[in-house]
C-alpha cells in the first residue's frame, strides 16, 4: 500500500526564456511522492508540470484538483489513465511516481539509454530575446557541436530572424545543420505562406505551429500547400479522446506532430498520438516542456523506448538554478543518463525541496 504526499515547488530560470506568448522567469510545478506504508526506502517521485498560460488543465484550482485526484489514487492503488484523460500534467506526474515506483529505479527502463551506453541526440534549442543574445547562443550551440538547431521565432522582426538563419546557413548546410524553427502560432493565417516561402529559402526542415492551435481549416490549407513540412504542437492541446485525435489528424494532414506528455496527455496519451500518426504515416519526435529532471528523466527515458532516429527536444534540462541533480547530462548533441550517478534519496528529497 503507498500514500502519496504532494510538495509544491518552484523553478527559477537561470535566464529569461522567451516565446512568442510571452517570457517565462519561473515555473510553479508540483511533485507527487509515493511512499510505501511498510517500507521506508520504497518510493516513488513524479513530476506535475503544468505551463500557466498553455496547459489545458491548469487554472487556479489546480492544486486542489491535483490533491483530488491523488487521493483517488491512494484508493485505488493504481493511476487511472482513463479518469485523467483530461488532465494530462497530472497523469503524467502520477504516471511517473508509479513507474518509479514499481521500478524501485530511477532506470524506469531496460534500454542501452538507461545503462548509459548511449546517448540520444537531441536539438539545440535557441530561446528568443535580443537579437544579440539569439546570435551568441547561436554561436555557443555551434560550438557545442549540436547538428540541429530549433529557433523560436515570432517575438522580434521577422527580418532579424531571417539574418540569424541566414548566418547559421552561411556556416553549415542543410546536409551538415538540419534547422527547425518553432513559431508558436505567432504567424498570421494571412501572412504565413509568404513567410513560409521565405523560410524555406533557408532549407528549414520544418516549423513548429505557424498559426494558432483551433483553425483547422487554415492549418489544413498551409499542411497542404507549404514549401516546408509543418509540425503540430499546440494544435495537440485539449484534445484527449482517440475520435477527436483522429480527426484532427485526418482533416490537418500534418507532416509532423510534437509529443509532449505533460501536454498532450501523458505518456499514454502520447502513446495512443504516436500509433495514430504511425497508421496515417505522419512523422513525430518527442520534446519536453520546461519539467525538471525529474520530469525530463522519465520523457527521455521513455523517448528511447521508442527508437525514432531524429533529434529529439530533450535538451531543457539546464535551463534552471534549482533543478533536481540527477545525473542526466549533454554531451555534444547528445543527452546521456549515468546510471551508476547520485540520484536523490527520499530523505534529501524532503529537506532541500520542501
Amino acid at each position: 500500500m503507498f500514500s502519496i504526499q504532494i510538495i509544491p515547488y518552484k523553478l527559477r530560470f537561470k535566464q529569461p526564456a522567451g516565446t512568442s506568448r510571452g517570457v517565462y522567469q519561473e515555473h510553479q510545478i508540483w511533485y507527487v511522492l509515493f511512499l510505501d506504508e511498510a517500507d521506508d526506502a520504497h518510493y516513488g517521485i513524479g513530476e506535475c508540470a503544468p505551463l500557466h498560460d498553455l496547459s489545458y488543465d491548469f487554472d487556479a484550482g489546480y492544486a486542489d484538483r491535483l490533491a483530488a485526484f491523488c487521493r483517488i489514487t491512494e484508493k485505488e492503488q493504481q493511476v487511472n489513465a482513463e479518469l485523467l484523460r483530461d488532465h494530462p500534467s497530472i497523469l503524467f506526474g502520477l504516471e511517473t511516481a508509479m513507474l518509479h515506483y514499481q521500478q524501485r529505479s530511477w532506470q524506469l527502463w531496460d534500454t542501452p539509454f538507461s545503462r548509459g551506453e548511449t546517448g540520444i541526440t537531441i536539438n539545440g534549442l535557441i530561446w528568443m530575446g535580443e537579437f544579440r543574445e539569439m546570435m551568441q547562443r547561436i554561436e555557443s550551440a555551434l560550438e557545442r557541436g549540436f547538428q540541429c538547431i530549433k529557433l523560436k521565432i515570432g517575438a522580434i522582426d521577422f527580418e532579424k530572424e531571417l539574418a540569424l538563419l541566414r548566418f547559421i546557413r552561411s556556416h553549415y548546410s542543410a546536409r551538415e545543420m538540419e534547422l527547425r524553427v518553432d513559431a508558436n502560432g505567432a504567424f498570421s493565417s494571412r501572412e504565413a505562406i509568404e513567410k513560409l516561402y521565405r523560410l524555406a529559402e533557408l532549407d528549414i526542415h520544418s516549423i513548429e505551429q505557424p498559426i494558432r492551435a483551433g483553425q483547422w481549416k487554415e492549418m489544413a490549407l498551409l499542411c497542404g500547400s507549404s514549401p516546408i513540412p509543418i509540425a503540430l504542437d499546440e494544435e495537440l492541446i485539449g484534445i484527449h479522446h482517440p475520435v477527436e485525435k483522429k480527426k484532427m489528424l485526418e482533416t490537418i494532414q500534418p507532416q509532423y506532430i510534437i509529443l509532449k506528455p505533460t501536454l498532450h496527455g501523458g505518456l499514454s496519451g502520447c502513446n495512443e498520438w504516436m500509433t495514430m500518426a504511425n497508421e496515417l504515416e505522419t512523422g513525430w519526435w518527442v520534446t519536453s516542456a520546461l519539467e525538471s529532471n525529474i520530469g525530463l528523466n522519465c520523457i527521455a527515458q521513455w523517448c528511447a523506448t521508442l527508437n525514432n532516429p531524429r533529434p529529439q527536444g530533450l535538451g531543457t534540462g539546464s535551463l534552471y538554478t534549482n533543478n533536481i541533480p540527477l545525473p542526466l547530462e549533454t554531451r555534444g548533441d547528445r543527452l546521456w543518463f549515468e546510471p551508476a550517478g547520485v540520484f536523490p534519496g527520499l530523505k534529501g528529497f524532503h529537506e532541500n525541496y520542501e
